[in-house]
């Protein structure tokens, strides 16, 4: 009977400690969408499972990829570096930023531009010298730098997906649902940063069109993506391109023929939305160590858009056995580049080779 007592008062004191435990975030209340039905162009197939792998089990987290003139692929990891994947298979680990590597694209001169979550915007030029571009605007530091494009003038366009959070506390920035993002443009010419667009939920993947007159930008906790028109006469404003989205949306990029392939890292969770409604909930879940708190189910998952926003086509791995969490996809040379923020490889798919592609006037 002593001894339990002494695990009641035990359990009592840390359940307390718990409770008294002051939450890291100030939650906000959301009222989530229902999910769409994966029905039709969204029907679950296993597409994904016939992508050939790159540099499997030599890198982890290719969260992003770009290929150079010589169709190299040059993909950013976990531990900080840019790796590069020669034809032939073999991956070099070229440059080291020390940061984490997200987002990149190669500019007209052969430079990589590179979205780090810790240094910021950065160039490595072909024989790999870091230049960092921009590390605030406004007066505001970067705390999550994510993805970048570059329009046809020259200009970059990228994105900071949390003035509060840093990216390993992204589930905090999930859970507390506040705007803390920003939509960024850099000019090469002047090098001045400004913020085109600020009280973002979650500001993710950016893509310019193939003319320059507007981007699209990832809202990933809105489950939606924007159109923000950069020139003509609706320059300056926003839009929705497309909205309640099947998953949390991450990086995005745009083909020659004018389709943007959109990454989702997870479907929707319906644990997450309906926590959504009820911030107390998510304060003490965030208070809980990361082993307990909500994970996403593996899964692989791709949708090409029009220029409309309705989709087209739409790539799973319904286990997640071949390409799972992609957070990026990007058209070049004639294949879809899928990467990951924790696997170990890289995948390829031809476009030819996807279901429906050449089908409908896709």
């Amino acid at each position: 009977m002593r001894w339990l007592l002494i695990l009641f008062l035990a359990l009592f004191m840390m359940i307390g400690g718990f409770l008294l435990t002051p939450t890291p975030i100030d939650s906000q209340s959301w009222q989530a969408p229902v999910p769409p039905a994966l029905s039709g162009v969204l029907a679950p197939n296993e597409a994904l499972q016939q992508a050939e792998l790159l540099a499997k089990g030599q890198v982890y987290g290719p969260e992003d990829s770009a290929e150079d003139s010589e169709g190299r692929i040059y993909a950013g990891t976990q531990d900080g570096k840019v790796v590069r994947v020669w034809p032939d298979g073999r991956v070099e680990d070229w440059v080291e930023t020390g940061g984490r590597p997200l987002g990149m694209v190669f500019d007209r001169r052969g430079n990589l531009i590179v979205a780090d979550a810790w240094k910021g915007l950065l160039s490595i030029d072909p024989e790999g010298a870091v230049r960092v571009l921009s590390r605030e605007a406004g007066g505001v530091p970067f705390r999550f730098t994510d993805d970048v494009d570059i329009a046809p003038d020259g200009r970059i366009y990228f994105t900071d997906a949390s003035s509060r959070f840093v990216q390993p506390e992204y589930k905090l920035d999930l859970l507390e649902m506040r705007p803390h993002g920003r939509l960024l443009r850099y000019d090469p010419a002047t090098r001045r940063t400004e913020t085109l667009l600020s009280n973002l939920y979650f500001a993710n993947g950016v893509a310019v069109s193939p003319d320059g007159t507007y981007l699209l930008l990832n809202e990933t906790w809105k489950y939606r993506i924007l159109r923000v028109w950069l020139t003509g006469p609706k320059a300056g404003q926003t839009e929705v391109f497309a909205n309640n989205l099947p998953g949390f949306p991450d990086n995005l990029a745009v083909d020659e023929q004018g389709r943007y392939w959109v990454a989702f890292p997870s479907l929707r969770d319906e644990k997450i939305d309906f926590m959504h409604g009820h911030p107390w909930l998510k304060e003490l879940v965030a208070k809980l160590p990361g082993w307990l708190q909500p994970k996403p189910k593996p899964y692989g998952l791709v949708v090409a858009f029009d220029g409309r926003g309705q989709p087209l086509v739409s790539l799973h791995d319904t286990g997640g056995q071949q390409l799972q969490e992609i957070t990026s996809v990007n058209p070049s040379g004639g294949y879809l580049y899928f990467g990951s923020l924790h696997n170990d490889r890289i995948g390829r798919l031809a476009l030819q080779s996807v279901p429906g592609l050449a089908e409908g006037g896709l």
